[in-house]
């Protein structure tokens, strides 16, 4: 796995990212996560994006309130990457430099998704952008919680409060899951694909098992596989 050097803008900490398409489940998980490696001792941050700061959160209402006046794909972009610069600076890093664990429920791989395969944005320009939102930082672990489109869609529409993003296309939510799918398979070694289509505890099994292999890089008590799929069910999802 090719991770950025532990060096001052760095620091000791992980960062673990989760993602995948509307519906996917990956807040709920992400809270049970977090739950589970504080129960074995570790320092963790729970975080999102777009988000994570005031200023942030404020950016995040802007991309996902419904509104009548069309985003420029352009527009979508350079503010998902002035938030997450904002929440670099502001949280990711410092954490990091602390040694902490962050888990943070949606980054990069989106941006990629979302803006680049679904919404048409040169891939590699948005990466050039991205390095300077994160200097370069790059997660240790990704989660890709993998449904189908038909099945998150449903999850997301059932649910009280919807989003700008659930109204789109089952079209666009499709090419966004195949910009998520493509993306691990050229990144096998960080992105971990997770069949999120199963029972919330046969998911937090794999979770489990795949942080777990990140762990034992880590210094601190390795988790046993088995105790993250015990976890009480009392998350609720998140707004995306």
């Amino acid at each position: 796995m090719q991770t950025v050097a532990r060096g001052q803008r760095r620091g000791p900490g992980l960062l673990i990212t989760l993602e995948g398409i509307e519906g996917s489940g990956k807040s709920t998980q992400a809270k049970r996560l977090a739950a589970f490696l504080r129960t074995m001792g570790y320092s963790t941050i729970e975080t999102r994006e777009p988000g994570g700061t005031p200023l942030a959160e404020k950016i995040r209402s802007v991309l996902l309130e419904r509104t009548t006046e069309p985003f420029a794909p352009e527009t979508e972009a350079f503010l998902v990457f002035a938030a997450r610069r904002q929440h670099m600076s502001q949280v990711i890093q410092p954490a990091l430099r602390r040694g902490q664990i962050v888990l943070c429920d949606r980054f990069s791989d989106s941006t990629l998704a979302y803006q680049g395969y679904a919404r048409g944005l040169e891939i590699q320009l948005l990466r050039k952008m991205n390095r300077i939102a994160t200097e370069s930082i790059r997660p240790d672990l990704t989660l890709l919680f993998d449904v189908p489109v038909e099945t998150g869609l449903g999850r997301r529409r059932r649910a009280l409060v919807t989003n700008r993003l659930d109204k789109e296309t089952a079209r666009f939510h499709r090419r966004v899951r195949a910009g998520f799918r493509s993306l691990a398979r050229h990144e096998p070694d960080r992105i971990t694909v997770i069949n999120a289509t199963r029972n919330e505890e046969a998911v937090a099994a794999e979770v489990s098992k795949a942080v777990t292999r990140v762990l034992r890089r880590f210094s601190g008590p390795i988790p046993r596989p088995s105790r993250l799929a015990e976890l009480p069910r009392r998350i609720r999802h998140a707004v995306r």
